[in-house]
């Protein structure tokens, strides 16, 4: 007898809504990220120690070598993460290079996976536990990029017209659910 049900039309419509329902909730939640990891291990930036003195070009003989260094890279602020809605560690680091360009610098990044994370500079302090979780859209905000992976360290340039003074924290925003991962206050280095 339970073969013939399938062969009415309710029946059938209902099967096909019940099946568009499930590819929509595996489509917005994507809980096999809760299972998956993305590794990044970008070449983070050396910063020099104040210590270190440049070789005089006297001391070489190879023209190659006795160009002058380019200047020093700067630590602006730094950071530790917190955990939000997923377990999250890690620091992370303003960099101003040489060339006066900026950097965010995460290092030793390890959070969940999620289905739309970003990297989010904001003007928002962190706040830790439940109550931290959807500040960060509350007030000025830039979005730096997609998260390249949720462990590892990772290297993202800011654009030009971003001034890292105006922000002092840095999110792992889901922006599909509007809540942050995790956070980091950065204060000055």
């Amino acid at each position: 007898m339970g073969k013939w049900i399938f062969r009415s039309p309710v029946a059938r419509a209902g099967l096909a809504s019940a099946a568009v329902v499930v590819i929509l909730v595996l489509y917005w939640f994507q809980p096999w990220k809760l299972f998956t990891n993305t590794y990044v291990d970008e070449a983070v930036p050396r910063v020099a120690t104040a210590s270190a003195t440049p070789t005089p070009a006297s001391a070489t003989s190879d023209p190659a070598t006795s160009a002058a260094a380019p200047a020093a890279i700067e630590i602006l602020t730094v950071g530790e993460f917190v955990t939000h809605e997923h377990r999250t560690t890690g620091s992370a680091e303003i960099h101003r290079l040489a060339d006066g360009r900026h950097q965010l610098v995460l290092r030793d990044l390890n959070t969940s996976n999620g289905p739309d994370l970003r990297v989010w500079l904001t003007d928002q302090p962190v706040t830790r536990g439940t109550a931290g979780w959807r500040v960060f859209d509350d007030g000025e905000w830039v979005e730096l990029a997609r998260l390249k992976g949720n462990k590892g360290n990772q290297v993202y340039e800011l654009p030009a017209s971003v001034d890292p003074r105006d922000f002092r924290s840095v999110s792992i925003w889901c922006k599909r659910f509007a809540v942050s991962f995790g956070a980091a206050d950065l204060k000055t280095a």
